[in-house]
């Protein structure tokens, strides 16, 4: 066996072409270790296609999409030919939402299709910002987003990693505060800004922070970041002069609060960044304690209401109910891509039945992607785990870059410049959960070294890769304890269901039940089956005492008479006492009568009396 050596075998089930194909062997990696075998439990890979490509649609919608493609065509024509009268023409209302099905993107019943931001309201100087950033085509939840912020609605973002939520509620809210300045006369003053950005991290906070000043070059506001980890002096600095805009964490603008350096009085707009994550860490008290003062003013007429934003990659029921209760009237608005897989991520698990080494088996995954020079973030549970898979890596000359809670927030700001930079040698990204939410990077391969507890931690770590419709690679070391859970997930996905309420405890719990449920059922039929054999058997023992019954009527007549007056052992006696009579009478009446009743007798005693009749024979 030491001679023998065992490759990775993958089974790839892609969900858009609906086959499964056979097992493939892949190439060994640089480092081949002997001995040593994997076992795929499932592979679950998409591929995205495009709506608009008719090489790729069935048959019987070939027609309606040819129709799509002149019409489309036609209005390119139309808006080249006539130019000058396009600009003339008044601005499309705001359109809602897309709606996708398996052949693409269609649009609602009443509806039209969005093409560019233009027509989803945006203004001149917004847009300014959008042609720099070289984005031409919005997302879905862009295309809800945009026009319920612009309206002046509190509304719940919600949609995947990774499709582009920031610039769903920073473009419409940069807009409005605009507009406030153009109709209500609302200018910048020193530590009173209009619009708050409430992010859990320090790291999520510096990335909105950017967003907001690449869009300030363009619609002229100004912005500042107050957030933990950072020098409270600069930031009090900062508050003090004139500003729109304060991104930070709850905890540092509560502290800013308390100080004076800022205050409430011109609020009218709230963004609440990964709320659930805020909700789930511990963040309430300090959102309510922020909320308390702003809540008197919800329902102020004239344009002086309170407008609320929240912004979420997962929602869970509780999560849900509590913002409900927070926050009354809100309106929730969600893309079809909520709680489900990403589209353009394929998605491995390899299922390790123990006796391997878990850290062998990572560096058999982890070295193909690195000789490809792509970046790899690999995901652990706990702590020690981290520093495990860091020492080890180390071992194997491997770099490496640590992103968990005992690393400094300034250690971390630093470690993910590394990781992101195009420098040299590009580091692994050793994490924990830390680093699963919110963080915009450009990651090819994530590998998760401990298999989440449940499924939404599992979709946070899956959107740090395959953002904005890149393609990328999600890859799972599946313990015994997990297969459960991850076969659960992978089922969920191959059939394109919602992941939002799967953890370990209410898998175990769903696989008892069955079990439970398969037991009663197995009991239930056993009962039914001995309860008919019992009627069967019951129903012999009858036919045939009432079979005893009918021959001994017809054999001797004057017992038969009897009988019906008696009981059986009555006519036993009946009988033992006849026979007696004609024994005594044998002489008298001859041989051939006494034969006939002597046969008789000995049939009928059988039964009841198999004993005395052996014995009565011998005598």
């Amino acid at each position: 066996m030491a001679g023998t050596s065992r490759t990775l075998l993958s089974l790839s089930l892609s969900s858009a072409t609906k086959h499964c194909h056979p097992f493939l062997r892949l190439p060994h990696s640089s480092r081949v270790l002997p001995g040593f075998n994997f076992r795929a439990l499932c592979t679950a890979s998409a591929t995205t296609v495009s709506p608009f490509d008719t090489s790729t649609i069935p048959g019987p919608d070939e027609a309606k999409h040819s129709i799509l493609l002149e019409r489309l065509r036609l209005r390119h024509l139309k808006h080249s030919s006539k130019p000058s009268q396009a600009k003339t023409q008044s601005p499309p209302k705001p359109v809602v939402a897309i709606e996708k099905d398996e052949d693409g993107f269609k649009s609602k019943k009443g509806k039209k299709m969005v093409g560019s931001f233009e027509e989803i309201g945006l203004s001149e100087e917004v847009m300014g910002a959008v042609r720099e950033m070289g984005i031409e085509v919005p997302t879905e939840i862009q295309c809800i987003g945009i026009p319920a912020v612009l309206d002046g609605k509190s509304v719940v973002l919600g949609s995947h990693t990774g499709s582009g939520k920031t610039l769903a509620y920073m473009l419409p809210l940069v807009q409005l505060l605009r507009r406030d300045e153009a109709t209500l006369g609302m200018l910048m003053k020193p530590g009173r800004p209009r619009a708050v950005v409430l992010c859990p991290t320090r790291e999520l906070s510096e990335q909105v922070f950017r967003v907001a000043k690449s869009i300030s070059h363009h619609a002229r506001f100004r912005s500042t970041m107050v957030s933990g980890g950072g020098w409270f002096r600069p930031q009090k600095d900062s508050l003090n002069n004139a500003i729109d805009m304060v991104v930070g964490t709850p905890g540092r603008v509560l502290q800013h609060i308390e100080d004076v350096n800022m205050v409430y009085g011109d609020i009218k707009y709230l963004v609440l960044d990964e709320a659930d994550t805020m909700f789930d860490r511990g963040f309430g008290p300090e959102i309510r304690r922020f909320l308390r003062p702003l809540k008197n003013r919800a329902s102020k007429p004239d344009g002086q209401g309170f407008q609320t934003i929240l912004v979420t990659a997962t929602m869970t029921k509780a999560v849900q109910k509590l913002i409900d209760e927070e926050f009354q009237g809100i309106i929730h608005l969600r893309t079809s891509t909520l709680h489900k897989k990403i589209a353009s991520a394929r998605h491995d698990f390899i299922k390790l039945s123990g006796s391997e080494n878990k850290l062998e088996a990572l560096l058999q995954v982890l070295e193909p992607s690195l000789a490809k020079g792509n970046r790899v973030m690999v995901f652990c549970n706990t702590l020690n785990s981290s520093r495990a898979v860091d020492h080890f890596l180390a071992e194997n000359q491997i770099s490496t870059v640590n992103y968990h809670g005992e690393v400094p927030a300034e250690q971390r700001v630093e470690n993910l410049q590394k990781f992101k930079s195009d420098d040299g040698d590009c580091p692994t990204l050793v994490c924990t959960d830390l680093a699963a939410r919110g963080l915009d990077l450009d990651v090819d391969h994530v590998i998760m070294f401990d298999f989440p507890l449940n499924s939404i931690d599992y979709l946070h770590r899956t959107g740090r890769t395959a953002r904005m419709g890149a393609k990328g690679k999600v890859t799972s070391l599946v313990a015994k304890r997990d297969v459960l859970l991850a076969a659960r997930i992978e089922e969920a996905m191959r059939k394109n269901e919602s992941l939002e309420a799967l953890n370990k405890d209410n898998v175990r719990r769903d696989v008892a039940r069955a079990q439970i449920t398969e037991q009663k059922g197995k009991k239930e039929k056993l009962i039914k089956q001995s309860n008919q054999r019992n009627k069967t058997k019951a129903a012999t023992v009858k036919s045939s005492s009432n079979l005893t019954k009918a021959s001994s009527v017809n054999k001797s007549g004057k017992s038969s008479t009897l009988a019906k007056s008696a009981k059986g052992v009555k006519v036993v006696k009946t009988v033992r006492a006849s026979s007696r009579t004609s024994l005594a009478g044998n002489k008298k009446t001859g041989s051939k009568k006494s034969t006939a009743v002597k046969s008789t007798a000995s049939k009928l005693r059988v039964v009841p009396l198999r004993g005395r009749s052996s014995s009565s024979s011998k005598k």
